[in-house]
């Protein structure tokens, strides 16, 4: 199923919603199309929608990305920030738990298993294995699946309305 990107009246990103429902939004007047598929059409006039803009400003509260095993893969790419390979991963905590380290967004990171084992129980300073990208928490849950999206190829036209694409 095709799936449209929803920006607030202010162009900021909402929601990722289904074509049905974004066209439905579209037909009572809530929403305008600025992007469309120009391969899918639903009637003779009217292309299925991939970014809408809704009319009236929504107010929305923040939501934040859960720290799990896929989304910390998904945010460092699928590749060892250590040596850049990417197959056999794991989970590294920069600060190793036993040393006091926690499980948070800024403390793990993508390791493939041989930099983990050989990094062991010290800091990337200690064992002179510096990170290619320093980790963090990713913006927001939306923006987050939104890059998800347009890395795969499947929503390329996204990236000029999601920070971080």
């Amino acid at each position: 199923m095709s799936q449209v990107l929803v920006l607030n009246a202010s162009y900021e990103p909402l929601n990722i919603t289904t074509w049905r429902r974004a066209l439905v939004m579209m037909l009572k007047g809530k929403a305008e199309s600025l992007e469309h598929d120009p391969e899918r059409l639903v009637r003779r006039d009217l292309h299925v929608p991939t970014v809408i803009r809704l009319r009236q400003f929504v107010r929305v509260p923040f939501r934040q990305v859960p720290l799990t095993r896929r989304n910390v893969f998904q945010r460092d790419n699928h590749t060892c920030q250590y040596c850049g390979a990417k197959e056999n991963l794991s989970i590294d905590h920069v600060m190793p738990r036993s040393r006091g380290g926690g499980d948070s967004w800024d403390n793990v990171t993508t390791a493939c298993m041989r930099c983990n084992v050989r990094k062991g129980n010290r800091t990337p300073q200690e064992a002179v294995m510096p990170l290619r990208k320093m980790p963090r928490r990713p913006l927001s849950s939306l923006s987050f699946d939104a890059v998800r999206q347009i890395d795969s190829g499947r929503h390329s036209e996204w990236a000029k309305y999601v920070i971080g694409a």
